[in-house]
């Protein structure tokens, strides 16, 4: 066993039979010079001898390179005295020494992975010997205090870190601050000695050569995360924003804790059958199943409690890749969701918020909107704008955190308060602008229904368990629309029809040449919704469109009229059903 100049053993013999085949590399860091590497382990600890007892300052002598048996150990920064921020250090593990192999060095997926797997191998090395305590806090100032080691060490998410980098040679780089010991002002040479030289030597041979690693595990490990990111990355190809595999578990142990919920109070989560049922082919599970999410516009539904919120914060950290055990792990979203809601007294710096937000009150402009102190709609706002900016291409709210005022504006509240005092546009009238665009949009909501209509998806939570309610959704829709007053359905412009909080947009209809026939489609589909409150079967477009050519054949535009007007011009059948096909909440169906 390798000895120090002191007789305390560096390292532990499992580790000693290999740092002898690589004295090679101890001489080569020698090599660099004093600006580099300043000498061995037996170098230091002589050094640290040599300045015990010395004031605090003394530590400074020992900045630099320290070369020991198939590692190299950098003292990059020195801290001042004991209160100050704990000096930095760094470690380097020659790729010989560590011993990883070409398996865990590519793709970066599974190098990121073995770098993540290290980093908690070595956090764990030192917490369990009792490492990171720093000692004697209640000595006084005379009395000794430090010794502590301080690593990052990671949580549920595995992502690239500072702590630990593993180099595409199989070099491993691992980082850390010590505390240095000091009895007042006054260096504690020995046992900084036995913190650098001889503990720190453990830690990296338990924790950064393969040899002593479970070997199983760091395969697992490196698997799970190529897994997340191919799932991630078939996403886009398969028109979805998220996916999640049957059997994940999605709540955590508490609102404070990102551990799963143990027990058998943890529902694993199934799609259900139909469309949105989505098998995958994974590198390393092979075909799994699960809930696929397309792009457009989600709707997430149920009861309190009963796991909606719960959902949406599994595809919030579905941007990220989890350990193996976490239940989230195949729970992937769209690589820029991201998460918006109100923050009530945020600072908001020139966002333009128009689009949701026109002219405020003492003739305040919204497009370069500032403020100190913003309100729920106006943080909200604010939020959806920088988010777009910054390339989210879907967007994730929650009712519960979100401004009322923002999200719905009821017909009892339209009709109390006029549009023209009301300068928030919510976002039920923009969130099918936003899918046009390629943002999407996943909602939970459970106190309003003025989204069904807008919605391609409706995900109905019951105790956890997931159902397509879809259909059931669009049909309240439609039943709600038909008892609504459409008298007020009117053309603002040639590319556009206003009704209630919606808006029609013909714009993409251009063989529409003039806003007279966009007055007439208007009356068309008035005419449409007083009829389908008569029948009892919604018709198909082509009996839709047949019959309408027959009585403006026939009747001429007065047999569309509600009432007498002079400013109307009759449309094609074809900029009709363009019509009919942008409007959600017509009543149609598919026929063979």
């Amino acid at each position: 066993m390798e000895q120090s100049e002191a007789g305390a053993p560096l390292c532990d013999g499992s580790f000693a039979g290999q740092v002898r085949k690589h004295r090679d590399f101890e001489e080569r860091s020698l090599s660099q010079g004093a600006a580099s590497v300043r000498g061995r382990a037996a170098d230091l600890e002589a050094e640290l001898l040599r300045i015990d007892g010395q004031s605090y300052g003394a530590y400074h002598a020992i900045a630099g390179g320290w070369a020991f048996p198939g590692f190299t150990l950098w003292m990059e920064r020195i801290q001042g005295d004991a209160y100050a921020r704990p000096s930095r250090c760094r470690v380097v593990v020659e790729a010989a020494t560590a011993g990883l192999p070409p398996s865990l060095l590519a793709p970066e997926a599974r190098r990121t992975a073995c770098a993540d797997f290290l980093a908690r191998r070595f956090a764990e090395a030192v917490s369990a010997a009792g490492g990171d305590v720093r000692q004697g806090e209640g000595g006084g100032f005379h009395g000794r205090k430090g010794g502590e080691m301080g690593v990052d060490a990671p949580g549920q998410y595995v992502l690239q870190r500072s702590a630990c980098r593993v180099r595409e040679d199989g070099a491993i780089e691992v980082r850390f601050t010590v505390g240095l010991p000091a009895a007042g002002r006054s260096v504690l040479g020995r046992w900084a000695a036995d913190v650098l030289c001889r503990e720190l030597p453990r830690y990296v041979a338990s924790a950064l050569a393969h040899r002593s690693l479970d070997q199983r595990a760091l395969e697992r490990h490196a698997d799970c995360i190529e897994d997340s990111r191919a799932a991630r990355a078939a996403l886009k190809a398969l028109g979805l924003v998220a996916w999640v595999a049957d059997g994940s578990i999605l709540p955590r142990a508490s609102g404070a804790s990102a551990l799963p919920l143990a027990g058998q109070q943890a529902v694993p989560t199934r799609a259900p059958e139909g469309p949105h049922a989505v098998t995958l082919e994974l590198p390393h599970r092979g075909r799994v199943r699960g809930l696929g999410i397309p792009a457009g516009v989600t709707l997430v539904v149920g009861g309190g409690f009963h796991g909606k919120s719960t959902l949406l914060q599994a595809l919030e950290a579905g941007v990220y890749d989890k350990v193996p055990g976490d239940g989230r792990e195949l729970a992937v979203a769209d690589a820029r969701a991201a998460k918006v809601r109100a923050e009530d007294g945020r600072r908001v710096a020139a966002v333009d918020i128009s689009p949701f937000i026109s002219a405020l009150p003492r003739g305040q402009r919204t497009e370069r909107f500032s403020t100190a102190d913003g309100s729920g709609s106006t943080s909200q706002a604010a939020a959806i704008q920088e988010a777009v900016e910054a390339g989210a291409t879907t967007l994730l709210i929650d009712e519960d955190t979100s401004a009322t005022n923002f999200m719905v504006r009821d017909a009892r509240m339209r009709a109390l308060v006029a549009a023209d005092r009301e300068p928030i546009t919510p976002f039920v009238r923009r969130v099918r602008t936003l899918a046009a665009a390629g943002v999407s949009t996943v909602l939970v909501v459970g106190g309003t229904g003025d989204y069904f209509d807008r919605a391609d998806l409706v995900l109905g939570l019951d105790e956890y368990r997931i159902a397509d309610r879809t259909a059931d959704a669009h049909a309240i829709a439609r039943a709600f629309a038909q008892r609504e007053d459409v008298a007020k359905m009117t053309a603002r412009d040639r590319s556009c029809i206003v009704h209630r909080d919606q808006e029609l947009d013909l714009s993409g209809v251009e063989q529409i040449v003039e806003t007279s026939q966009t007055r007439a489609i208007a009356e068309i589909l008035k005419w449409l919704v007083r009829n389908a409150r008569q029948a009892g079967d919604a018709p198909s477009l082509a009996q839709v469109l047949d019959g309408l050519d027959r009585i403006l054949d026939d009747q001429g535009l007065e047999g569309i009229m509600t009432e007498p007007a002079g400013n109307l011009s009759r449309p094609r059948r074809l900029e009709i059903a363009a019509a009919i096909n942008r409007w959600r909440a017509l009543p149609m169906r598919q026929v063979a």
